[in-house]
């Protein structure tokens, strides 16, 4: 190593000091900083072409995700700073359909320290609420959140440790960076109708309300709680509606007395580590939408919307179907019932005085559009002059120039903690269990992560430390 001096690092027009960097004596470029009690600094130095700010552990993204690995950064000890392109927790601001409401009651997906002021605990807040939410929280745990600053590119330091994150307002370095973008960052459009087909095709991320839409029928490819809210929105506003279903689960939004989180929560099935063979693609069709309701396909066919099979192929105006609408129906049935069999045997197993609800496992008749399915819809003679695709979306982490990703681009990961060290990810599906994309979820995997990074401070300040004692003779 080369010989190093250290600068005190002054702020304010006390020129109180507040922490010192180690400079390389050769070079004159920053190898560590050192906040004893947390924070982050510029460095200008006159005669220098230098200007870096520097900090331990630079957090991406300024959602709930962002927000909740500040909390529990805080906790640690660790200075650290967000930045978020937009506001805090924009995708719930702008990303989302203007009726939507929280798909889990608001005593379930909230944060332990604080409760939503409008909602009570059994109610669903709305998308604005949420994003209050967040941004309140951030402010009651003082946050260190930049917004309207994107970053542009991350890439290890060479020859010394860190990373040199480019960002919209000037180069930053840090020990640590947490990918806190979430799994909804690009929406998935399949590149099934051409942009000329002279039809109006949008991701469901960009719809807002019926209005926004041409006059004419409408077609929602996707069944998991996005689309088929959508879809039934937009039947409730008088528009004739397809809606092509896939596989799916469905539980019931609530039962004997219990909200179906409640269930999943006392059965287990939240903090299942894996999805179960063959159900990595399989949505869930929920809703919280007017207090709450389990989805019934068959009542929304009765309420006038036509279903259909899975989306397969266009061709000349024409699309097509698979022919397993009434198979993906009976599947999300057997979710349904398969869960309330496991409710039931709890109440029975823990004596629980919670009512019998028969009527939760009616089954209604098959409607036409299930047992006489269309194969094939001619998009003009049905009036169709909308798509949304309610598809999903896909992680773009082309900004993080670090070995972190499988062949696929997907994160390589252990609850968060990258194989690339010092990089770290939260707010992955499945991150460390099926509840880790949830509000609550997310917090419990930013204290493990926080933990992680705190810890591997602790062995870079004993190292550091090593190296100031004298040797004995």
């Amino acid at each position: 190593m080369g010989a190093q001096r250290r600068v005190l690092l002054l702020v304010g027009t006390s020129r109180e000091a507040v922490g010192w960097c180690s400079l390389s004596a050769s070079t004159n470029r920053p190898r560590s900083v050192f906040f004893p009690r947390g924070g982050s600094c510029r460095m200008v130095r006159k005669g220098l072409s230098m200007s870096v700010e520097t900090i331990d552990t630079l957090v991406v993204g300024g959602g709930q995700a962002g927000v909740a690995m500040s909390e529990h950064l805080s906790k640690c000890g660790v200075p650290h700073l967000i930045l978020e392109r937009g506001r805090i927790a924009e995708r719930w601001r702008s990303q989302r359909w203007d009726s939507l409401v929280a798909n889990g009651p608001a005593w379930h997906d909230r944060f332990p320290g604080m409760e939503f002021p409008v909602t009570g605990p059994n109610g669903f807040p709305s998308k604005e609420e949420v994003a209050d939410y967040f941004a309140a929280y951030a402010k009651q745990i003082n946050a260190p959140i930049r917004c309207g600053v994107e970053v542009k590119l991350v890439q290890r330091n060479t020859g010394r440790s860190g990373f040199r994150v480019e960002t919209s307002a000037g180069v930053i370095e840090a020990n640590s960076v947490v990918a806190a973008t979430g799994p909804f960052q690009v929406p998935v459009i399949p590149p099934l109708v051409p942009k000329d087909a002279g039809i109006l095709q949008i991701h469901s991320s960009a719809y807002r309300n019926p209005d926004q839409l041409p006059k004419g029928a409408v077609l929602v490819v996707g069944a998991g709680s996005s689309g088929v809210q959508i879809a039934d929105e937009l039947q409730r506003a008088g528009r004739r509606v397809y809606l092509s279903v896939g596989a799916h689960d469905r539980p019931p939004r609530a039962y004997r007395g219990r909200d179906f989180c409640w269930w999943l929560g006392v059965l287990g099935k939240w903090d299942l580590e894996t999805p179960g063979p063959g159900t990595e693609h399989v949505t869930i069709a929920v809703s919280g939408a007017r207090g709450g309701e389990t989805i019934d396909f068959r009542r929304l066919a009765a309420q006038g919307l036509t279903l259909v099979g899975m989306t397969k192929t266009y061709q000349d105006g024409v699309m097509t179907f698979a022919p397993d609408l009434a198979k993906n129906i009976a599947r999300g049935d057997a979710n349904l019932m398969s869960l309330l069999d496991e409710a039931d045997a709890y109440v029975t197993r823990n004596g629980l005085d919670l009512p019998e609800e028969p009527a939760a496992r009616r089954i209604d008749p098959d409607p036409e559009c299930v047992t006489n399915p269309i194969l094939e819809l001619d998009l003009a003679d049905a009036g169709i002059t909308t798509i949304i695709w309610a598809t999903g979306f896909a992680v773009d982490y082309s900004w993080l120039k670090v070995d972190a990703f499988d062949e696929k681009g997907r994160p390589r990961h252990q609850r968060g903690v990258s194989t690339e060290p010092g990089i770290y990810f939260l707010g992955l599906p499945w991150q460390s269990r099926r509840g880790s994309s949830f509000i609550w979820g997310v917090w419990h995997d930013a204290k493990h992560v926080a933990d992680r990074i705190s810890t591997q401070r602790k062995y870079l300040a004993y190292h550091a430390a090593a190296k100031r004692e004298p040797v004995d003779a």
